[in-house]
């Protein structure tokens, strides 16, 4: 099992990455009261939009026809499971893809 930290700064951003061996694109955008958003693109279209970055569960579960060869999980410096707040994405809340 590999895991990677997916680098982000407390700022909203859009960037590609390779993951799994698949070439994504990653945008993440902050919401107010919703908190952080992403959507998941490939080169051809979006393979899904508006997934709320909730700590401590599998951020693709409930779309089980969606295969990305892992998972997405936000892990807190601390215990307290806490949403990533405007100020502390990448730096005290963290993401993380597992792969399968």
């Amino acid at each position: 099992m590999k895991i990677h930290e997916i680098p982000l700064t407390p700022d909203n951003q859009h960037f590609s990455i390779q993951l799994a061996g698949r070439n994504l694109i990653l945008k993440l955008i902050f919401r107010d009261e919703a908190g952080w958003i992403m959507d998941i693109s490939d080169e051809h279209s979006t393979i899904i939009s508006g997934v709320p970055l909730i700590p401590g569960t599998d951020l693709l579960s409930q779309y089980p026809d969606i295969n990305l060869g892992g998972k997405f999980q936000v892990v807190s410096d601390d215990d307290s499971r806490e949403y990533p707040s405007q100020s502390n994405l990448g730096i005290n809340s963290h993401l993380y893809f597992i792969e399968d």
